[in-house]
C-alpha cells in the first residue's frame, strides 16, 4: 500500500500538476541596449491597460534576438504584448499622437494600423508547451 501511494504521488507531481512551457522568441531587435518588457493578458476587458497584465516579464537585451521560456502560466487563452524599453525608463515612449517611439510587438505578429490591436486579434490557445515568434515593429 505504501509503495502504491508513493507511485501515485510521483505520477501526480510529474504529469498532472506541471504547467506547460511557453517559449517566446523575439526578433528584429535593432539596438542592443535596455530591456524587453512583456505583458501577458487573459481577457479583452483590460487588454493593453497599464497594470492589468496577469504576468509581467523582463529580458535584458544582449543581442538582436531574445528568448524567454515561461513555465508559470496555467493552460488557457492569452495575448502577449511587449516593447523594447531602449532607455530603461520603464515607459513605452510615444510621439505626440500616441504611436510608440520604441519598438513593440504582439502575439500573432499583429501589426496595428490605425488603433491598438484587440485581444481577439492577438490571442492564442495555450494547452500544451509551445513556441511563439514575435517580430518587433520599429
Amino acid at each position: 500500500m505504501k509503495t502504491l501511494f508513493i507511485l501515485v504521488t510521483i505520477f501526480t507531481s510529474l504529469f498532472l500538476n506541471e504547467n506547460p512551457q511557453l517559449t517566446i522568441k523575439i526578433s528584429n531587435i535593432e539596438k542592443v541596449q535596455g530591456n524587453i518588457k512583456i505583458g501577458i493578458f487573459n481577457s479583452e476587458t483590460n487588454f493593453l491597460k497599464e497594470g492589468f497584465a496577469i504576468k509581467n516579464y523582463y529580458i535584458k537585451v544582449e543581442k538582436n534576438t531574445a528568448t524567454i521560456t515561461i513555465s508559470d502560466l496555467p493552460k488557457g487563452e492569452y495575448a502577449v504584448s511587449m516593447y523594447h524599453d531602449e532607455n530603461s525608463d520603464n515607459i513605452c515612449n510615444r510621439n505626440l499622437v500616441g504611436i510608440p517611439k520604441e519598438a513593440y510587438g504582439f502575439s500573432n505578429n499583429v501589426k496595428p494600423v490605425l488603433s491598438a490591436p484587440t485581444f481577439n486579434e492577438c490571442k492564442f490557445s495555450f494547452h500544451e508547451s509551445k513556441t511563439i515568434n514575435i517580430k518587433l515593429i520599429n
